[in-house]
């Protein structure tokens, strides 16, 4: 139920907006903007039915006449009643903040409409509320504890729409967080207390992708020994995370079209549809514009996924915020495994602000973890962490710097010298097993890849020679 205020000299206007009202709140009619102010700091109002003139009395700008009921009233909605001919007034005072407005006499079927959108509008604001009293929780405060500017600004926008049902695109790096980001939407969100579901679209085959998010029917192909729900199905009434988008098949985009056009899906070997209350959170690596540009990923869907993007930046661009994450993963793998380890040494710590980070918060991540296991120390050592991290930067530092060629140039020579003798370490201690590496580094076998193609490091470089005996060429 809403609580009305209406504010004019027109009994009759005052008598139909009672009415009208009556079924869908309370009101208080009066006649003049000193009582009407007096009546808010009682009774708190929702929305306000104001005579123009009224609203003008003793002011010479209707800004000065809104500001004056919005003291202290921030929150309470403006709807301003006018004369047919001072429609163009009414516009103006819109401008300025009024919601909508009414002409004299009063036609039930324009208040009705109004209603409407003063709904839509209300009920925004209630969850605006909602997110404001709640933001942020406990377990939120260490994760959005940042000195970035550009993690502020993700975060912010976090706090503008976590409430809502809107769709989300987040877009950066492997390795940056878009996980942690959707599951903090999620918790923040009126659909906390529903299920949080994460498929990596990449991880599933095109063969099998629309039985895992849709569902299937028994029967429906050889090994559909009984029902499936699906990803969609099991996220009802909360979120669906889809991670690395990009890497869904053009038959499955439309699919997904489909559901974020009409909210509802089709089981395979089903022609039911099935409505489905599910917030879409989706993530990618790619450049998914490029993508469209070409013919790899379809435009419409692009356009619905991105309706409010979040772009999450890479650690390098963040490297203020470094010594917070490696505290949080030291403090936690010592105490998973059992030990009192309480932070870093400088020289670590000095290392990792020089070093680019290409797998990002997870590469760090998984170096704390391999650091927490070999530390024999209470903080973390030089030699708990691999050596070329430290000892190339080191050595970049103490040699000469060639300064013939611009700064970018120079630094990047560095992380590229570092980079590939990172990379044939790493290969050389995993046999040039791809996926075993890129876990290992945090990263993914396809970002490896990249990384392995850039420096001209091939896999049977590093595989070791097989026995004689095997049948396998030498």
């Amino acid at each position: 139920m809403r609580n009305y205020m209406i504010v004019t000299l027109d009994i009759s206007a005052q008598a139909a907006l009672e009415e009208i009202l009556a079924s869908s709140g309370e009101g208080k009619s009066l006649t003049d903007i000193a009582a009407a102010r007096s009546a808010l700091a009682v009774n708190p109002a929702d929305v306000i039915f104001v005579d123009y003139n009224l609203l003008m009395e003793d002011c010479s700008l209707y800004t000065d006449g809104m500001s004056a009921i919005w003291q202290g009233h921030s929150d309470v909605e403006i709807v301003v009643l006018v004369m047919p001919d001072d429609i163009r007034r009414a516009v103006d005072v819109m401008k300025s903040g009024a919601v909508d407005y009414l002409t004299y006499p009063i036609n039930p079927g324009e208040v009705q409409v109004v209603l409407e959108r003063l709904d839509k509008t209300l009920m925004l604001h209630t969850k605006l509320d909602y997110l404001r009293d709640q933001f942020w929780n406990e377990d939120a405060l260490h994760v959005v504890r940042t000195d970035s500017i550009a993690m502020r600004d993700a975060f912010d926008k976090v706090r503008q729409m976590a409430g809502t049902k809107t769709t989300v695109l987040l877009t950066g790096e492997t390795g940056t967080g878009k996980s942690l980001i959707a599951k903090l939407i999620h918790t923040h969100s009126s659909r906390k207390n529903d299920p949080f579901v994460s498929v990596h679209c990449g991880a599933v085959p095109d063969t099998l992708i629309e039985s895992e998010l849709f569902g299937h029917e028994k029967g429906a192909f050889t090994g559909a020994i009984r029902r499936k729900i699906g990803k969609f199905g099991l996220a009802e009434g909360g979120t669906l995370f889809l991670d690395e988008i990009g890497t869904i098949s053009q038959s499955m985009q439309i699919k997904l079209l489909n559901f974020l056009q009409e909210r509802t899906i089709q089981r395979v070997g089903s022609d039911e549809s099935i409505p489905v209350d599910v917030r879409i959170i989706a993530a990618t690596n790619d450049n998914l514009w490029d993508m469209c540009e070409k013919g790899l990923f379809r435009k419409d869907l692009y356009y619905r996924l991105n309706v409010f993007p979040i772009e999450i930046p890479p650690l390098r661009e963040r490297k203020s915020d470094i010594l917070s994450f490696a505290e949080a993963f030291v403090s936690h793998f010592s105490l998973q495994l059992g030990k009192d380890i309480k932070g870093l040494h400088p020289k670590v710590l000095d290392a990792f602000q020089r070093y680019s980070w290409p797998g990002n918060v997870r590469e760090l991540e998984n170096l704390i973890e391999r650091a927490c296991i070999l530390e024999k120390d209470d903080r973390i050592s030089l030699s708990s962490i691999p050596q070329e991290l430290f000892g190339l930067l080191q050595g970049a530092e103490c040699s000469r710097p060639d300064i013939s060629m611009a700064i970018g140039r120079a630094r990047q020579l560095v992380v590229d010298k570092f980079e590939k003798a990172y990379l044939s370490e790493l290969l050389e201690a995993t046999h040039g097993k791809i996926k075993e590496a890129a876990k290992w580094a945090g990263i993914t076998p396809r970002q490896l890849h990249k990384l392995m193609s850039r420096h001209g490091l091939q896999r049977r470089s590093f595989r070791p020679p097989e026995k004689k005996g095997t049948g396998a060429s030498q």
